[in-house]
């Protein structure tokens, strides 16, 4: 019995060296806190902000330039319909639908001078011509002009060139 004694001992002994020693490999391993408080003031990193320098003007509310009241009379009055076009300007698109189109392509466009010689394309993603839908005189003011689109044109992303004297303006549309 004294020879069990021994041993139990001797294992509980070297079980609890072992425990002890593994504890204190993991603790030795650990390394010191990376941290270091420091009670400096540190000087703030001042972000500058890009400045954009472009000819943009600035925003200006329509109803301060009217004479309306800035309280009361906060939106502006001018009708939904009507899109004034500037004088200096010949060519205004203003409606392209629907869109995407499947077959018929309807335009709503103004042109600012009688006997206009205007030319509308159809034009693919890599700026080749893929149809003519109008090349003719146009006279002033609001067109509204309807156009089938062609069989040939296969359904994608396309872009609808107006030109309307010297001005030049491109919408995108999509085929169905």
């Amino acid at each position: 019995m004294k020879l069990y004694a021994k041993i139990t001992f001797l294992t509980k002994l070297v079980c609890t060296l072992c425990i002890v020693l593994l504890c204190g490999i993991n603790s030795w391993a650990q390394q010191a806190d990376s941290i270091h408080i420091s009670l400096k003031n540190r000087t703030k990193k001042v972000n500058r902000i890009p400045e954009i320098k472009a000819n943009i003007t600035p925003y200006k509310p329509f109803y301060l330039s009217i004479g309306g009241s800035g309280m009361f009379n906060t939106y502006a009055t001018t009708p939904k319909n009507t899109i004034p076009a500037p004088k200096d300007k010949l060519l205004t698109i203003i409606k392209i639908y629907p869109n995407p189109v499947e077959d018929q392509l309807n335009m709503i466009l103004s042109i600012g001078k009688d006997g206009t010689q205007t030319t509308i394309k159809i034009i693919d993603l890599l700026g080749n011509e893929v149809a003519t839908l109008a090349n003719e005189r146009l006279n002033a003011g609001e067109q509204t002009k309807s156009f089938i689109i062609p069989n040939r044109i296969n359904p994608g992303i396309y872009f609808l060139r107006v030109i309307a004297g010297s001005e030049s303006q491109v919408k995108r549309i999509s085929v169905l």
